[in-house]
């Protein structure tokens, strides 16, 4: 995953990140306003996308949906430092992460570094290739293909959301803690109100739906963490 696009209209950081990401063996392009950075995210060149929520004319949420409408490309946030609306809407729009500013540009590394070992994980490796179906109730997800399906019905997911269900899944019946889905899912360890675990868990359960007796398919236990409930005739 060594090539990235920056939507930023902020010249000076778009320079600095290039100066930075370069000697770390990344090809980075940078754009200066969201109309020409949905076109070129769109263009299938890159393998990731930075983008600054606050731009001129198309701002950074228009620019993600126009980009959700047609592909699934990993993309990162930049928020305000402190502005929670955003980084929750831009979860819930289809980020997988998110930075608020200013940032350390090594934190930035490590998160293109995280979301680049989870799509080396997903399905690329001969392992990948050969592992079975994983089927709980109703689901069934492809590791290979990084496919889920509801019964017969495909299920479209961003890279993270996939993840992290398959996390789930593979756990099904048991309580996993936001730290530990924090780590194995986004590559970090969990800060204090940090919520995009929380976010992600929202956006699975409006795309899976309940089950068909209606019953909820993740649910929360208060204090802890998450878990996929399995079907009564599976507990």
């Amino acid at each position: 995953m060594n090539r990235i696009l920056v939507i930023d209209d902020d010249i000076e950081l778009c320079e600095l990140l290039t100066d930075y990401l370069t000697p770390e063996d990344f090809e980075v392009e940078t754009v200066n306003d969201g109309e020409a950075g949905a076109e070129r995210a769109l263009s299938e060149e890159h393998q990731l996308v930075v983008l600054d929520v606050m731009l001129p004319g198309m701002n950074g949420f228009e620019v993600l949906r126009r980009i959700r409408e047609k592909s699934r490309i990993p993309v990162i946030m930049l928020t305000a430092r402190g502005d929670d609306v955003d980084r929750i809407v831009g979860l819930e729009m289809g980020a997988d992460d998110y930075l608020p500013k200013p940032f350390n540009p090594r934190e930035l590394v490590a998160r293109i570094r995280a979301i680049g070992r989870r799509s080396e994980a997903a399905g690329q490796s001969p392992a990948a290739a050969k592992e079975e179906s994983l089927n709980v109730g109703d689901l069934r997800l492809d590791p290979a293909t990084r496919e889920i399906f509801r019964g017969k019905e495909s299920v479209a997911l961003t890279s993270v959301e996939f993840s992290l269900l398959e996390a789930l899944l593979r756990q099904a019946g048991q309580v996993l803690s936001r730290e530990d889905l924090t780590k194995k899912v986004l590559g970090r360890r969990l800060s204090p109100y940090d919520r995009s675990i929380d976010v992600h868990i929202s956006s699975l359960r409006r795309k899976l739906g309940p089950r068909a007796d209606s019953a909820e398919r993740i649910k929360t236990v208060r204090g802890i963490g998450y878990i996929y409930a399995l079907p009564h005739a599976e507990s």
